[in-house]
């Protein structure tokens, strides 16, 4: 399986207030969890920072953060990524996937042709979108649905891609009035 050490859960943001409150973004399912994952660290792990109390503002959180008493402090972090050790996460669902674990899986075509790997999966707010990198061309942007991607091997370290035939949108003939 491939699996990346340390898993990013949050990035810091500007300061809110003057007494050290941070904007948290969190990259969890449940946004409050980076409170119970204990410290949390800089990529490298040189740096360590517990979110002691945290509440839920629009499309980010208010936290407190331990040893952060003031705007200035607050402001020295901002843009900082968090991470935890992979293993401290929940184990997935069925069907579920963590981003880390799929990136730099091989993808094959339904033959078993290597086409290339996984970049990134993006979600702009419309569905997953999962990015290869392909041995050939441009990088590809696909949905990550079942339809497209079929098969998600973690142990076998592929996915298997089938690309859509078709894409909605203007037919040619709309496009020419």
């Amino acid at each position: 399986m491939t699996q990346a050490a340390r898993i990013c859960v949050a990035k810091v943001g500007a300061a809110h207030g003057v007494r050290g409150e941070v904007r948290l973004w969190p990259f969890t399912e449940d946004p409050m969890s980076v409170i119970d994952y204990g410290p949390l660290s800089t990529k490298d792990g040189a740096r360590q920072f517990e979110v002691v109390r945290a509440r839920i503002a629009k499309d980010h959180l208010v936290a407190v953060i331990k040893g952060i008493a003031t705007r200035e402090d607050a402001e020295r972090i901002n843009g900082l990524e968090l991470y935890i050790d992979r293993d401290k996460l929940p184990e997935t669902e069925d069907g579920e996937y963590y981003h880390a674990d799929l990136i730099g899986l091989r993808a094959l075509d339904p033959a078993g042709a290597e086409i290339g790997k996984v970049l990134a999966i993006h979600n702009f707010g419309a569905g997953d979108i999962i990015e290869i990198a392909p041995l050939q061309g441009a990088t590809l942007l696909l949905p990550f649905t079942n339809e497209v991607v079929p098969t998600v091997d973690l142990s076998g370290g592929h996915v298997v891609i089938v690309r859509p035939q078709e894409i909605d949108g203007d037919s040619p003939k709309d496009a020419d009035s």
